[in-house]
């Protein structure tokens, strides 16, 4: 029996009393029972997005693999659908993939994985029941995968591991588990083991089967790698290794044995544990074995907390709603704008969470409380698109055509559940956006509010500004690049960027009145303002001004978000 690895330090509802017992409702269990809805994490350049290219064409939804790094006679990634991206060769907006495989029904966002578009991570892992993180195996734990970590733990999002890029010399295989184990402090458990290191990696060996797989490299890995398959005694598979190679799996997978305890599904399904596999993405190597063991142990679709502060036995809606509940519910949680080039639309994506979704069904809009028509809804895969006519709780849909849809919003046939997922994050980065062709001001505008829709960056209006020009505040300066190129290439209108002298934004009590915000004592190097919603900022270049703030105007609390955000 396979043993998971518990520390390697030695090593270098439905509502109450409502049971629902009709054709509906074992039509739509078992529906739920076939999704499968994930993200794939990771550190910048670990090969996030290759082996989520690599997923697809292993699933049979692309027949030929593109590589992040294609050349320009080759074809660009599926999932990396902006044009900036293909440029770039990163992933600067998360994309829905979804496609069947093996009877099950995967809903798959690719996210990016650079620290300043880390926003529109963690919003999408707020739709997802479970990720898989890529490590590069020769650098180990780095600085945004310990982060992105931290938020699956707080959310108890199910992990699952590749260590990826094992054709590369790579780290000691026991280090790489050891680190995981002490640096996030999550059980490890080998599901299968590398065979080889760098060039002399030829395949990996599966300790639940308790089967080598033997792998050949094919051109540029656009297809699947040919695999031979047999026992650790195998005399044709003993023949493909040289004697150091073949003795030193034998020992490490010896080690293996009887380093720990054995492999616990629920202790996966908690957090508490994250399997481990082994390979190449770029090269195909145990890319089908990552996916049917993912498989095998992802959870399907799970429920979620109703944020409605009167729900409840009275009210007769549950404080969690279960994905079997009858009332159709979802929560948007990206909105993105020309994902099609020919219609100039804007699409929001919206994670089911309850019930069943059908087209020109009319639903509640939480934050309006107005009644909606949702009559344009799409099956997505990357910017491609096609009419949907039903969904189920896990599958993500794009909804085209809604104006009013904002990020957080919650659609739902019952009016007494309202979800609050979506978290709120600090800008740290400020810019002027300036319009240098008066000419194309129209197009500068409806380029800027559109992509201010989008919830990735946000606009501030200063105290008695004598100039319109746009104050922007991002999470990270990157942000301001994908504006401005977005205005240009999707708008026609150029736009020139002029950094602002603040590095830090600070909320002022929600209700503060004119009179008190004219009598606040400022240095002259800060700067008042408001959001979007109205809501009072001051904005300043340094900590010593916020703490020169603080001693000056006690009776004003700061706050890093609007007071009367809610929270996760």
């Amino acid at each position: 029996m396979p043993v998971a690895i518990k520390n390697l330090s030695h090593f270098s509802s439905h509502r109450p009393g409502c049971l629902l017992h009709s054709a509906a409702f074992v039509d739509i269990s078992k529906e739920i029972s076939k999704r499968r809805t994930f993200a794939i994490i990771s550190h910048p350049d670990a090969g996030k997005t290759t082996l989520t290219e690599k997923l697809l064409l292993y699933g049979g939804a692309l027949q030929l693999a593109g590589s992040v790094t294609a050349r320009k006679n080759q074809r660009a990634t599926t999932s990396d659908w902006m044009e900036l991206e293909k440029k770039r060769g990163i992933s600067i907006s998360s994309t829905v993939l979804q496609f069947d495989y093996a009877g099950y029904r995967l809903n798959l966002l690719d996210t990016p994985g650079h620290k300043d578009f880390s926003e529109d991570t963690y919003r999408v892992l707020t739709a997802v029941d479970s990720v898989v993180m890529v490590i590069d195996s020769a650098k180990g734990i780095e600085p945004q995968t310990r982060k992105l970590f931290e938020v699956c733990r707080q959310r108890e999002v199910p992990i699952f591991t590749f260590m990826n890029k094992c054709d590369r010399p790579m780290k000691d295989p026991l280090e790489l588990l050891d680190e995981v184990d002490r640096v996030l402090g999550i059980d490890v458990f080998p599901v299968n083991w590398p065979i080889g290191n760098g060039f002399d990696f030829r395949g990996v060996y599966d300790r639940q089967t308790r089967l080598m797989h033997l792998f050949e490299r094919t051109v540029g890995g656009q297809f699947r790698a040919p695999v031979s398959t047999g026992s650790l005694n195998d005399p044709a598979i003993r023949g493909q290794l040289d004697d150091v190679t073949f003795q030193k799996t034998v020992e490490e997978l010896e080690m293996l044995e009887h380093a720990g305890h054995a492999f616990d599904p629920d202790a996966v399904l908690a957090g508490l544990t994250t399997p481990i596999f082994f390979g190449s993405g770029i090269n195909n190597f145990g890319v089908q074995l990552l996916l049917d063991g993912f498989l095998q142990h992802a959870p399907a679709p799970r429920g979620r907390k109703n944020g409605n502060a009167g729900a409840g036995i009275e009210s007769g809606i549950p404080g969690f709603i279960q994905p079997e509940h009858p009332a159709f519910s979802g929560f948007i949680f990206k909105i993105q704008a020309n994902m099609d080039p020919r219609h100039r639309d804007r699409i929001a994506f919206i994670r089911v969470c309850s019930g069943k979704f059908e087209r020109d069904m009319t639903v509640n809009h939480s934050r309006s409380e107005k009644k909606v028509r949702l009559s344009s809804s799409h099956k997505l895969f990357g910017n491609e698109r096609e009419t949907v006519g039903e969904a189920y709780p896990g599958d993500i849909i794009g909804l085209v055509g809604n104006d009013s849809f904002s990020i957080g919003d919650t659609l739902t046939t019952d009016p007494g559940i309202v979800y609050r997922e979506i978290p709120r994050f600090t800008p740290e980065a400020f810019a002027y956006l300036h319009n240098p062709n008066t000419a194309k001001f129209k197009q500068f505008r409806r380029g800027l509010d559109q992509l201010l829709q989008e919830g990735v960056i946000q606009a501030l209006t200063l105290r008695d500004s004598v100039t319109k020009t746009p104050l922007l505040a991002a999470v990270g300066p990157l942000q301001f690049e994908v504006v401005q190129y977005r205005l240009e290439s999707e708008y026609g209108a150029k736009s020139r960027l002029e950094p602002a002298p603040w590095t830090v934004i600070r909320w002022l009590p929600a209700g503060i009145k004119e009179d008190q915000i004219k009598k606040l004592t400022v240095s002259s190097n800060m700067a008042l303002a408001t959001d979007a919603g109205r809501n009072h900022v001051a904005l300043f270049p340094n900590e010593w001004a916020i703490k020169y703030f603080i001693e000056m105007n006690p009776e004003f609390p700061l706050s890093a978000l609007p007071v009367q955000t809610p929270e996760m």
